[in-house]
């Protein structure tokens, strides 16, 4: 960043120009939320940690001596709030699980392949400790940070921060050899990973390292590997979620209250009106920013349109805050939500004799497949491309007893139109209980004999037989990695779909079948869809947006 342009903001918002402020924060929040996301890996908690250290930034913007150790200074308490936020961890919540994994969105934001790919999924099996240094480092070799500033932010000198790096990359390199361990077929991994639960850890990445250094097979490597340095040169910043609202308020402090809190006099000025008892608070939304000021009971006010942008364009700029929404109007009507913002979440299984509601009539006028009307796909990378107007059966086939493990659902790219996830059959989910279950297995999800497939926090448990409503065309990919599975893809029809749900447990089912579809776009979407077409298929986020 242009040292001397910066020089001149943070002096200028210091002197209370509001628009300079505006900039300033808009300019830095980026670094912020790539150093909070990394060393949080997407944790629900992130935005917190962001948005309270842009907030003590801002509010004490005056109390900083020299402009050009601003960079230092906001890693410095970007730092602070992730260290209080560790010690502020409870027991019960060391094992929430990620808002969005901040590996799984730096490869697809960053469009990563190959070994800088192994690089970012790496990331999982750090400590918190060591994520929270690498949040640093990457941002060093990316040309984002210094040394003496990663140094200045962990608190030691540059000598330690030296050895600490180097540890931090030798537990990555581990890692890295574990990514691609799993992503391989050794035989003997099975019986390692039986009992893993699928997230990564300290504790497993010390087993499967012992494993690593053990085997031949996982050992050995088909490709040179390039130091994550060389790989990490260059990488742009993740840029912030289209849709990523940060504000910054004083959580109902008065005027008066902010400046005996040590907000200075001409910062607050610029963010309140004269004379009057205020609650100051500046938004920023991707793609476009605004400084905004409300009374205490306001309602909090709502861009008439939300800016949007995309990776490298110029965000827009809005010259005046938006007027707040009136409370209550005698022919407002509350807008339907657009089609693509209802996902699949997890569910419980209905009761094993409950029958399925009547399922809605839609237009058919067939589907067409790449794959023919049987399409396998056993392997990752397998895929198929379905055109048209109608129904698709997707039968689930798991194999643990081949290889357990964390299994990576299949994703759905390229969407041009609408797809619904409709129904569910097949006699049984995959986690019911088997009778005279064979070789080792209890479910269809596995067994204690022969080890579990473990579907990603969040995921909706399948059924044997999955049901969706294609009016476009999409891309099922199989993106089988860890726990072995194979996929079959049926183009299907609407009578087809009911006489399945419809077979109950009088006709020796394990249960009947689940209506999902409401027969409006508010019919759920599946999960793992997006209309992006992304170079790893395995990259699409469990609630993308489409």
């Amino acid at each position: 960043m242009d040292s001397q342009h910066w020089r001149a903001v943070i002096t200028a918002a210091q002197a209370g120009d509001r628009r300079a402020l505006d900039e300033l924060v808009e300019g830095w929040l980026p670094l912020v939320y790539n150093i909070v996301g990394r060393a949080l890996n997407g944790h629900a908690d992130v935005d917190d940690v962001v948005q309270e250290t842009m907030l003590r930034a801002v509010g004490n913007l005056g109390s900083l001596r020299d402009p050009d150790s601003f960079r230092s200074w906001l890693v410095a308490i970007a730092m602070r709030q992730i260290r209080d936020r560790a010690r502020r961890r409870t027991p019960d919540r060391l094992e929430e699980a990620a808002a969005s994994d901040f590996a799984e969105l730096t490869v697809l934001r960053l469009q990563l392949e190959g070994q800088r790919r192994e690089v970012a999924e790496a990331v999982r099996w750090l400590d918190d400790e060591d994520r929270h240094l690498l949040s640093l480092w990457w941002l060093e070799v990316a040309g984002e940070l210094t040394r003496r500033e990663l140094a200045a932010a962990v608190g030691i000198t540059r000598q330690h921060a030296a050895v600490r790096v180097q540890r931090m990359k030798e537990r990555l390199e581990t890692s890295r050899g574990i990514v691609r361990a799993l992503d391989g077929a050794c035989p003997d991994l099975r019986e390692v990973t039986g009992r893993w639960n699928g997230r990564p850890d300290s504790v497993w990445r010390k087993r499967l390292a012992r494993h690593l250094r053990g085997c031949g097979y996982c050992g050995g490597t088909r490709e040179s590997v390039v130091p994550a340095e060389r790989l990490l040169v260059g990488i742009a910043l993740v840029p912030l979620p289209v849709g990523f609202t940060l504000s910054l308020a004083l959580g109902g402090k008065t005027a008066a209250a902010a400046t005996s809190a040590g907000w200075s006099a001409k910062l607050l000025g610029a963010l309140t009106k004269p004379a009057v008892a205020m609650t100051a608070g500046a938004t920023i939304v991707a793609g476009g920013a605004y400084v905004v000021t409300q009374p205490p009971d306001a309602p909090p006010p709502r861009p008439a349109v939300t800016p949007t942008a995309t990776a490298g364009s110029a965000p827009p700029r809005t010259s005046a805050p938006p007027a707040p929404t009136p409370k209550s109007s005698p022919t407002a009507t509350k807008k339907a939500d657009p089609y693509g913002t209802v996902v699949d979440a997890v569910d419980r299984a209905p009761d094993p004799n409950a029958r399925p509601a009547a399922l809605p009539r839609r237009p058919e006028s067939g589907i067409t497949s790449t794959g023919g009307p049987k399409s396998v796909m056993q392997h990752r990378g397998d895929s198929v491309t379905l055109t048209g107007r109608g129904y698709v059966l997707v039968r689930w086939q798991i194999s643990p007893g081949s290889r357990p493990g964390a299994l990576v659902m299949p994703s759905w790219t390229g969407l041009k139109g609408r797809l619904f996830h409709v129904a569910s059959g097949g006699w049984r989910r995959m986690d019911d209980p088997l009778a005279d279950a064979p070789n080792g297995y209890a479910t269809g999800m596995g067994g204690p004999g022969i080890g579990y497939a473990v579907l990603p926090p969040g995921t909706q448990q399948m059924w044997q037989n999955e049901y969706f409503y294609l009016d476009g065309s999409v891309t099922l990919t199989q993106n089988e990695r860890g726990c072995d599975y194979g996929l079959t893809v049926f183009p299907s029809d609407r009578d087809a779909v009911v006489e399945d749900i419809d077979t109950g447990p009088d006709r020796g089912a394990l249960r009947y079948g689940l209506v999902r579809d409401t027969g409006t776009d508010s019919a759920p979407v599946p999960q793992y869809v997006t209309r992006a077409t992304p170079a790893d298929p395995a990259t699409v986020p469990q609630r993308s947006r489409v």
